[in-house]
């Protein structure tokens, strides 16, 4: 494999998939022209599904040119933790130029990172405590 290759494992591939996290929301980083969602998975590495609608990007070109950066900046990203990633477009995104989307994608991978951070120790610090019955 390449070392700047983009495989499917990589990838939110089926419906079932993008439910999942769509179902179990654990971390939101929403911006302006983005929402990203993502559910820890199992896999060991961090998968991306894109959703960019007709409605705030008119034009195929747009959408494409947006999830081509979209998945640039992830790829070339390592220090993703194993995230299923939901990114959904917002309006106003054909308007911006790739060097400023570049730097809003890298600012908004980095918020995701630190609100992983923050949701694993809260849950590794806040577990219930397990109270056995009386038999």
């Amino acid at each position: 494999m390449k070392a700047l290759s983009f495989p499917k494992s990589s990838r939110l591939l089926t419906p079932r998939d993008y439910a999942r996290v769509f179902d179990d929301v654990q971390i939101r980083v929403p911006h302006r022209n983005f929402l990203i969602l993502a559910t820890s998975n199992s896999q060991g590495r961090a998968r991306i599904g894109l959703v960019f609608s007709k409605k705030n990007l008119k034009h195929a070109v747009q959408r494409n040119r947006v999830k081509r950066r979209v998945r640039e900046t992830f790829r070339l990203r390592t220090d993703f933790p194993a995230l299923d990633i939901v990114v959904l477009g917002r309006r106003g995104l054909a308007d911006i130029e790739n060097s400023v989307l570049n730097e809003l994608l890298d600012d908004l991978w980095s918020r995701l990172i630190r609100k992983h951070r923050g949701y694993v120790s809260q849950a590794t610090t806040h577990r219930p405590e397990v109270v056995k019955g009386r038999g």
